[in-house]
């Protein structure tokens, strides 16, 4: 089993091809290919490569399916006996990414 954990958008993700993940919006066009390169750590059948920070030799290849908007949060704040109540929603701006290939050169 091919997999890697990858630095995107501030967080880290365990990605394995062939499959979908959502990651904080980034600006391109759908049906696009993305190059994810901050690539830090790979395990391909039993080989582990772990970076210093990142692995310069593996470069994961993506594809833009979609770009939607998560589920929706809501933001309570109260202070009791003070009669003050705010209510606010937020929903986090998402891209969609199919994961097609992990090359170690």
């Amino acid at each position: 089993m091919k997999y890697a954990i990858v630095e995107i958008s501030g967080r880290q993700f365990w990605v394995e091809t062939g499959k979908y993940y959502d990651f904080n919006r980034i600006p391109t066009k759908l049906g696009q290919e993305i190059i994810l390169n901050r690539v830090l750590l790979v395990n391909n059948d039993g080989e582990v490569l772990v970076g210093k920070p990142y692995l310069d030799t593996v470069k994961i290849k993506g594809k833009v399916l979609e770009h939607r908007r998560g589920k929706k949060t809501i933001v309570y704040k109260m202070r009791p006996k003070k009669k003050t109540r705010k209510k606010q929603g937020h929903r986090q701006e998402l891209t969609r990414i199919l994961i097609e290939d992990i090359t170690i050169k």
